[in-house]
């Protein structure tokens, strides 16, 4: 679909940004998007696979945006095909793998926090996803975990952790939604979709977590693109209408 504002996109973080933490998108949201889309090209960037994506967005994600960036655009789609995939294992090797995630594993065991679930270390195409809480909680836990993890900083001292005993293998620690954090080569932030957009004049990125240290940092200062904090899928809305839609 060609878009209104030639040289223009809006691309946009999941997770708080068009949708609560892990929830679907609402019915109104998902009209906005499309309704922005008639008047801009519209893509989306999350630190998830796409099937997490998809949960949330809706299974025809692919076909309703432009472009579709998961795991931070290092499995890349526009207009429903497949235009770029990296891999982890290939880039670090087993064995580097295997001492990441030993020692991962030995510090979760022997971290004193009120609960643990299962699934603390997911694997990813281009990423590691690690929860200390284990990603099979449910949503109550997980809300009651982020409490948590604000009062005790439990995912900022576990990054801080590895990101010293893994200084040599040059990865980056990327905290996100309510329960973990993202680790991955240096360079493999969300930036890293932007090799995708070199035909736009104006890339304008929203995303929540565009602190220092947050998973949308790197691409909200990014001298390529035009950064806007949100806080809610509600200010989201509001900021495109008047960006785009006034």
């Amino acid at each position: 679909m060609a878009a209104r504002m030639p040289g223009v996109i809006a691309l946009f973080d999941v997770d708080g940004t068009l949708t609560a933490p892990r929830k679907a998108a609402t019915g109104e949201m998902l009209e906005f998007m499309r309704d922005l889309r008639k008047v801009v090209t519209v893509g989306v960037v999350g630190g998830s696979d796409l099937s997490k994506i998809s949960e949330q967005l809706g299974k025809s994600v692919i076909h309703d945006y432009d472009y579709v960036f998961s795991e931070n655009g290092l499995v890349a789609q526009k207009d429903g095909k497949l235009i770029g995939k990296e891999d982890l294992k290939q880039f670090l090797g087993e064995d580097k793998l295997k001492e990441f995630i030993n020692y991962t594993l030995h510090y979760i065991a022997d971290l004193d926090i009120p609960i643990k679930r299962g699934t603390f270390i997911e694997f990813r195409n281009g990423m590691l996803n690690v929860s200390p809480i284990g990603r099979n909680c449910s949503q109550e836990e997980r809300d009651e975990f982020e409490k948590y993890d604000k009062i005790h900083n439990i995912r900022p001292k576990m990054v801080a952790e590895l990101r010293q005993k893994f200084s040599h293998l040059n990865l980056t620690f990327s905290i996100g939604g309510q329960i973990s954090f993202d680790v991955f080569p240096k360079g493999w932030d969300k930036t890293y979709c932007l090799q995708y957009l070199k035909d736009f004049n104006e890339i304008h990125f929203f995303g929540d977590k565009t602190y220092e240290g947050g998973n949308d940092y790197e691409i909200y200062v990014s001298e390529i693109t035009i950064g806007h904090t949100v806080t809610t899928p509600d200010e989201t809305m509001q900021q495109c209408k008047a960006l785009f839609m006034s």
